[in-house]
Order: structure tokens, then C-alpha cells, then sequence
């Protein structure tokens, strides 16, 4: 490998690293929004995300980017509907983290790598091999360890997973590069966005603008931290794509864990969530089918490099 390349190599490790990280405190970050609704949240997170990305892709590509897509009804077609599903997993997740479920959000990001394979079978007729199918059914006996166990079904983790796993499946069907697919996607929002966020100021149930739109006056702090919100939702998705350009998809694979073990922390022994002897049994056999199936996949990705 030249000097060059491995140059390249390591920008795409510290990219990556940067946007999983990111991704692993948003839980303190949306914490310090909690006197805001959610779905404002949502909101504000859409608009100064649509309005960043929209920035970005203007220097890169020109004004011709989003009428290219347009030009492609199908490919439009499945950005409305991604851009549906990750408005609805972004809405749970901050909803869950305001509520004090952070733990069971980061089990739904340590599922969604298992249920990706179900899904790539279900839909892409991709093939499992015994390996990958007793890891599924490691997951599966931990998430009815916790349904039967704990007193109640992990719905946020599973919804949280399945609303990222179909978007992913999207975003695989969709041939777009991933920061215009994302501008895309918040284009489809933002209508609705603006539209909610007028109707919550004018209605006083907004505190963007304070006391002069008749709503709570939320500050300037929080109303610069919504506008924050933006980047940190756009900032690690343009890393990430950085980085899967330049680095091994067998590495990306285990540093995905990064987010969701802090996520996990974070719940513990920041926000103090409970975590007993019945959630730690049903997060081990998780836990336990992702090693295996982490095992498994770097054991096949260096026999075909070694081909």
C-alpha cells in the first residue's frame, strides 16, 4: 500500500470513528432539549438539516442536484419513502432518550445489524448460513428473554431497528450517493416540518422565537442548540460516507458498535436507567449473537482476501 492510500486509509478510520462517536452522544446532547416536545424537535432537526446539506451539496454538485433525482420518478419514489422511515426512527428515538429509554434505544441499534440479515433475506434473497441463522436465533431468544422476563415487550428497540433496517433496505434499492440521498430525504420533510413549526408558534406551543410569537421563550441556548441539532444530524452521515469510501466494510462492521455501547453507558451510569439481572441476561444473548456473527463475518472476509 502506498503512502498515498494509507494516508487515505487513516483519514477514513478518523472519520469514521468522529461520526460513531457523534452518534453515541446524541442520547446527552437530546437530553439537554428536554423541555422542548419531541416532535419540535424532530422538526427543528429536519429544517437545519435540510438547510445544511442543501448548502453542502450546492458547492459540490451545483443547483442541478435535486432536479436530477427528480427527473428519476422511481429513484424519487424510494427517497420519499426512506426519508418517511428515518423521520419516524429519529421522532422515537429522541422521544425514547427525553423519556428515559435510552438503554432499550441502544439495544435497538445493537439488534438492527441481525435484523439487516433477516431483511436481506426476506428481500434481497440474500442466503444465511448456519453461523448468521443461530445468531438470529440467539437475538430472538434474548428479545423474548426480555418480553417474558423483564415484564414487557422491548417495542422502541424493535421499532427503532426495523425503521432503520427497511431504511437501509431503501437506501441499498437506491441508486444515489448518500449525501444526496439525505438531502433529498429532508427535502421530503421539510414542508411538514415548517408547516408543524409554524402552526406550534402561532399556536403558543412554540418557543423558537420566545415571547414575541406569544409561546414560552425558550432561550436563546436552547434555540441555539435546535439549530445545532442540524449539523449533528448531517455532520456524521457525511463522515460516514467519507469513510465507507476508503475503509474495509469488515472494519466499519465492528466500529458500528461504538454508538450504541455508549448509547448503553450512557443510560446506565449517566441517566441511571435500570439495568437488573433480567435485562443484562436478555442483552447477553444479544450480545452473544453479535459476537458470533461479528466472528463469523471477519473469519469469511479474510478467506476471500486471502483468495
Amino acid at each position: 500500500m502506498s503512502d498515498a492510500a494509507r494516508a487515505d486509509t487513516r483519514a477514513g478510520l478518523w472519520m469514521a470513528t468522529g461520526a460513531f462517536v457523534l452518534w453515541g452522544l446524541m442520547p446527552l446532547y437530546w437530553h439537554l432539549l428536554k423541555t422542548v416536545p419531541s416532535l419540535q424537535i424532530v422538526a427543528h432537526r429536519v429544517v437545519w438539516s435540510a438547510l445544511l446539506v442543501a448548502v453542502w451539496l450546492f458547492w459540490k454538485q451545483g443547483r442541478g442536484w435535486f432536479a436530477a433525482v427528480m427527473a428519476q420518478p422511481r429513484l424519487a419514489r424510494l427517497l420519499a419513502l426512506s426519508g418517511l422511515c428515518i423521520g419516524i426512527n429519529w421522532g422515537l428515538y429522541i422521544w425514547a432518550v427525553n423519556a428515559g429509554h435510552v438503554v432499550e434505544t441502544s439495544l435497538g441499534y445493537f439488534i438492527n445489524p441481525l435484523l439487516n440479515v433477516v431483511i436481506g433475506t426476506l428481500f434481497l434473497r440474500e442466503r444465511l448460513n448456519p453461523v448468521q441463522w443461530t445468531s438470529v436465533g440467539i437475538a430472538a431468544a434474548g428479545v423474548l428473554w426480555l418480553t417474558f422476563n423483564y415484564g414487557s415487550f422491548p417495542w422502541i428497540a424493535l421499532a427503532l431497528a426495523a425503521s432503520f433496517g427497511v431504511y437501509g433496505l431503501i437506501r441499498k434499492l437506491a441508486a444515489v450517493e448518500s449525501v444526496t440521498g439525505l438531502g433529498v430525504e429532508n427535502a421530503v420533510l421539510l414542508l411538514p416540518a415548517l408547516g408543524y413549526l409554524v402552526w406550534a408558534e402561532i399556536g403558543g406551543a412554540g418557543g423558537f422565537f420566545g415571547a414575541a410569537a406569544g409561546g414560552a421563550d425558550w432561550g436563546l441556548g436552547i434555540d441555539a442548540l435546535l439549530i445545532f441539532g442540524g449539523a449533528l444530524t448531517a455532520l456524521p452521515l457525511i463522515g460516514f460516507s467519507f469513510a465507507v469510501r476508503r475503509v474495509p466494510l469488515s472494519t466499519i462492521g465492528l466500529m458500528q458498535y461504538i454508538a450504541p455501547t455508549m448509547q448503553f453507558l450512557i443510560g446506565v451510569l449517566v441517566f441511571r436507567e435500570v439495568f437488573d439481572l433480567d435485562r443484562a441476561i436478555g442483552f447477553g444473548f444479544i450480545w452473544a449473537a453479535l459476537a458470533l456473527f461479528m466472528t463469523d463475518s471477519l473469519r469469511r472476509a479474510r478467506r476471500a482476501a486471502a483468495i
